[in-house]
């Protein structure tokens, strides 16, 4: 795998694919500015190699060109947060973008706009790549978030530089820990898989059962499992249409040795509210008119016990309604058993866009091992793809 670290970047321009698509509030500030912070240390490496940096990337989904999706918004952020001046032009491509490259001095960093102002990007033209790949002398691609896309910036422009492509430090890192999950990772390996539907997940679970020894099933997955093994599950979310796959699962899994973890029980409500009265029921018994929407103490001592005996731990989707007060403690008590796991020397990757918030809002970013920057390029990978921009380097 060729890193930014078998390099040095003196008098070099690093054309680098960062994922700056953060979200702004009505007064175009960022409110989230962890994938900036997640660049850094790419963008510091270069500048202190005594290169310069052009950074592109994309923001929000516009029609055209459209100013509340304009990068100039972020400059200011960016330079907070890496410490240096950022130059900004008004287009990714063309004869202001070749200009601002072509002046561009070692220490310095020029920010291109919006690179889906341009329709040719997200059609992965090849004109369009030849026109970014003219701006730089070597390719860096550090945006997890976007690798699964075949885009020009991601993937085409790649093939511009055969002998001068590298993956930074963020991207690096990325791979590195889906791959211990996948395939280095210590054993016993622990896959937690949460969140609403099955079908979400199924290439994931089948992909994941040859590479896991337990598997934890929560949030309202679990609901179609219960059924689909005669329990009687109230008003909570099914998918009847699955219910064979979910017999089919828990076949194969018995097949491969890997040990299924169901919730024992659930914090049971009569409307999907915060304010809606609770209950503590069998998973296996919630009365008609009642809805699972977080696992219970008997499922928190389970699950808390088997997070302590695994080395590796993949964390994807929350085990209930953590955006309501009343029903995130499962899902705190599992960060909290991973954040413990994690301080006795387990390996603990979390990834994926609700367990990544859930992570974030009860604090526990820095008690585990690694957080994934990318949800649907984090989700490919764990279903066995090989995503675009990740290939486009290393062919």
């Amino acid at each position: 795998m060729k890193t930014i670290n078998d390099i040095n970047f003196k008098n070099k321009k690093a054309l680098i694919r960062v994922d700056f698509n953060v979200p702004l509030n009505d007064n175009f500030e960022v409110t989230d500015d962890t994938r900036i912070i997640s660049a850094k240390p790419t963008i510091i490496k270069i500048l202190e190699d005594g290169g310069s940096c052009i950074l592109m990337s994309h923001l929000g989904r516009p029609k055209g060109i459209q100013h509340k999706f304009s990068l100039q918004h972020i400059v200011n952020k960016i330079e907070e947060i890496i410490g240096v001046e950022v130059i900004f032009v008004n287009n990714c491509v063309g004869e202001v973008a070749e200009s601002a490259a072509s002046k561009l001095e070692s220490g310095q960093i020029l920010l291109l706009e919006n690179l889906r102002f341009h329709d040719e990007e997200k059609q992965g033209d090849e004109a369009f790549a030849i026109q970014l790949a003219k701006l730089g002398d070597v390719y860096v691609n550090d945006a997890f978030g976007t690798a699964h896309r075949a885009h020009a910036s991601t993937t085409v422009v790649a093939k511009f530089f055969p002998e001068n492509k590298y993956f930074g430090k963020l991207l690096a890192k990325e791979i590195e820990s889906i791959e211990k999950v996948m395939t280095s990772g210590e054993k016993p390996v622990l896959a937690v898989l949460g969140g609403a539907k099955v079908s979400s997940k199924i290439t994931i679970i089948k992909n994941i059962l040859n590479k896991v020894d337990h598997l934890i099933i929560g949030g309202g997955m679990t609901f179609t499992f219960i059924k689909a093994q005669g329990g009687k599950i109230g008003n909570s979310i099914c998918e009847d249409d699955k219910i064979d796959l979910a017999l089919d699962i828990l076949k194969q899994a018995k097949e491969k040795n890997v040990q299924i973890h169901l919730p024992l029980d659930v914090v049971a409500a009569d409307a999907f509210s915060n304010d809606a009265n609770t209950q503590i029921v069998d998973v296996n018994n919630i009365p008609n008119g009642w809805q699972g929407l977080d696992c219970g103490p008997k499922s928190i001592v389970l699950f808390d016990n088997v997070v302590n005996q695994c080395k590796t731990i993949l964390w994807n989707g929350p085990l209930g309604v953590f955006e309501m007060e009343n029903f995130a403690s499962g899902t705190i008590a599992l960060g909290d058993s991973i954040a413990q796991a994690t301080k006795n020397g387990t390996f603990s990757l979390v990834g994926g866009g609700d367990s990544v918030a859930a992570v974030k809002q009860f604090g526990f970013q820095d008690k585990v091992s690694y957080v994934s920057t990318g949800g649907g390029a984090m989700l490919e990978s764990l279903e066995g793809k090989t995503l675009p921009g990740i290939a486009a380097i290393i062919n």
